[in-house]
This record gives structure tokens, C-alpha cells and sequence, in this order.
């Protein structure tokens, strides 16, 4: 029997894994449009990855069909999905290059579809518990992983989501701080909400590459350049944590 693939989904910096092999490219059709993935193997652990942005990074995250994405990922029969997130730092305390493993979110986005659920299916009006949206034994996997290779992880923080594509303005991020929030980004909801809804456990790792508007030095504005130099330190970080995570799964399932 095949074992379920692991679903990868990242964004910003990440638009392509190089680690997987047997690659095979697939546009997946979903009752909410489209979503393209890659078909891989990692450590012989069949792998399914999505790049939110898609190629070149053409979708802003405003745009990105992320109801299309999850319900893709369900589709293929992904149970899991780890995703990597690139944000700012509402915590003044975290420094680009500093990770986290999530465990909550608080939404400020506007106008995204939010939910499979319109009402209008067999299953009527339906409301999702969202009190652990990132999934415990997931989350332990990721750090796991990251103590392994000796990479530090917070474990724990909170997840500001923003509409974008415009960064936050200062008062905004005084908001998010306000509400407990540690990080700022524009793509983990209602990505995470959305998984849940469709039955996965989902987990995710916050890369930070940025102090949010007013943290820090408020004289300095937030660039592009700064962001990718951050990513461009941090990336092999990141990647030793999932190789370390696909390869202790792989090594547990060729011992099942």
C-alpha cells in the first residue's frame, strides 16, 4: 500500500524544493479553480509540494487561490502539510533569521474567501473549532526535527495576518501586538484554517526576514532587498529542518 504523501507548501524564497527527485509536474482541478504542484520524492517519502505564488512567483498573496491549493492537496491524499512561512517581526525580541514553530493565529485580513462552507452544501451552515489550529504532533515533528540538526526554533508563537500586498502600517502592527500576535505575514490564513477544514493536520514554520513597520528602527522602510538578503542567509536553515523531518519519517515507515 503507497503511504500518503507529505504535503510541503511554501512561499516567499521557497518556489522550488531542489531536494526532490522523480519530479512530475501536475495541474490539479478543483471545484474552486486550478492549483499546479510538484510530485517528488525525498528520502524515497513520496512528496507533494505547493508553491502558494506559484511559477516565478506571479500570484501576490491577495490573489493566491488558497481554497484551491488545500482542497488539491486533500484531493491527492495528503493528510499532512508543513508549511513555511516568511514574516516580520512584531515581537521586537526576534531578529531576521530567527524561526518559529506557530501554534495560533489572529486574522486581519478583509477580503479573502475564508471557508469551504457557504452553506449551500449537503452539510448546511458549519462552524469549525479552530482552538488548536496547528496540529500538536506536527508541530513536535518540526522541532524535533530542528533540535536535531541544532537548528533553534521557538516553540510556540502567533500569527498576524494581513491582507497585503502592501506591508502593515506602524498602527496596525501596534494592533497585532495588542492582540498577542509575535509575527506578521500575508499567507497563513485562511491557509490554516482552510486545512482544518478539510480534515488535514497542518503545522507550520515562520521564518522572520524583517522587523514589521515601527519595530525596531521605524526610520527605515521595509525593502525588498532587505527581505531577500535575509532569505538568502536563512534558506539553508529552513531546509535542513524539513530534510531532517522527511528523513525521520521515511526512516519510520521503511521500519513499519
Amino acid at each position: 500500500m503507497t503511504a500518503p504523501p507529505l504535503a510541503l507548501v511554501a512561499g516567499t524564497g521557497f518556489s522550488d524544493l531542489d531536494a526532490l527527485e522523480d519530479r512530475r509536474e501536475q495541474t490539479v482541478e478543483t471545484p474552486f479553480g486550478p492549483a499546479r504542484v510538484t510530485h517528488g520524492t525525498w528520502h524515497d517519502l513520496p512528496v507533494v509540494f505547493l508553491a502558494r505564488h506559484g511559477p516565478g512567483h506571479s500570484v501576490p498573496p491577495h490573489l493566491v487561490n488558497y481554497r484551491a491549493n488545500v482542497r488539491a492537496l486533500a484531493d491527492l491524499g495528503a493528510r499532512d502539510v508543513v508549511a513555511v512561512n516568511v514574516t516580520g517581526s512584531v515581537d521586537p525580541d526576534l531578529e531576521p533569521g530567527d524561526l518559529l514553530c506557530l501554534d495560533d493565529f489572529v486574522d486581519f485580513t478583509k477580503q479573502r474567501p475564508l471557508t469551504f462552507h457557504d452553506g449551500s452544501g449537503p452539510e448546511g451552515v458549519v462552524h469549525t473549532d479552530v482552538s488548536t489550529p496547528y496540529d500538536p504532533d506536527l508541530r513536535r515533528e518540526i522541532l524535533d526535527a530542528a533540535a536535531a540538526v541544532g537548528t533553534p526554533v521557538r516553540d510556540g508563537g502567533v500569527y498576524a495576518a494581513f491582507e497585503g500586498p502592501r506591508f502593515e502600517t506602524a498602527a496596525e502592527i501596534r494592533l497585532a501586538r495588542l492582540a498577542g500576535a509575535d509575527v506578521a505575514g500575508m499567507t497563513g490564513v485562511p491557509e490554516v484554517v482552510l486545512a482544518r477544514e478539510a480534515g488535514l493536520r497542518y503545522a507550520a514554520l515562520s521564518l522572520v526576514v524583517n522587523p514589521a513597520t515601527g519595530v525596531g528602527d521605524a526610520s527605515e522602510p521595509i525593502t525588498m532587498d532587505e527581505i531577500e538578503a535575509a532569505l538568502a542567509r536563512s534558506r539553508t536553515a529552513v531546509l535542513a529542518v524539513l530534510d531532517e523531518l522527511v528523513h525521520t519519517r521515511a526512516t519510520f515507515e521503511g521500519e513499519s
